[in-house]
């Protein structure tokens, strides 16, 4: 891993951060179309369920754009447990997509704590050996070099992506 560039390490973290957020907005997607799926299927299960209560051979009125229809009974139920099999087959392939999606996202994390631990090592080993003192960038007593600076923010963007 020390034998890479900054540049390339640099890359590859931009990388890794890129998959991380673009799975994290996925699964975020994912997860607030499954629960419009659920809430969906909630409401065709409902209105199975009172259809089903009616006694007789009823006809009954679907919306159409701003008409009604008159439909049969037996249609409209068959129309709804079709549509009440196709959200629950939604739902299941959300979930999937979901599960997938977490796992890139976890994997990616992972990731960059590998990455993360052994570099603070090495950067802080390398900047305790040239000098006697981590200089904090923040400080503006001490100048900076640039590759300290680099360092520090390096480490400072590592941080906030592992939350550690």
């Amino acid at each position: 891993m020390s034998t890479l560039s900054d540049d390339t390490l640099r890359k590859i973290l931009v990388q890794i951060q890129q998959t991380a957020v673009q799975s994290q907005r996925a699964l975020n997607l994912a997860k607030q179309q499954s629960a419009a799926k659920e809430r969906e299927r909630r409401i065709v299960q409902l209105t199975i369920s009172e259809i089903a209560t009616i006694e007789g051979d009823v006809n009954l009125y679907k919306g159409v754009g701003k008409m009604f229809m008159m439909v049969p009974q037996k249609t409209m139920e068959q129309e709804l447990k079709g549509q009440e099999k196709e959200l629950t087959e939604d739902i299941n392939n959300l979930n999937k997509k979901s599960k997938f999606l977490e796992k890139q996202f976890n994997d990616a994390q992972a990731q960059l704590r590998d990455i993360v631990g052994p570099l603070k090592c090495s950067y802080l080993r390398r900047l305790t050996t040239s000098n006697s003192s981590i200089i904090a960038p923040n400080n503006s007593r001490s100048p900076t070099s640039y590759n300290q600076q680099h360092v520090y923010a390096l480490l400072h963007l590592l941080r906030a992506l592992t939350g550690s």
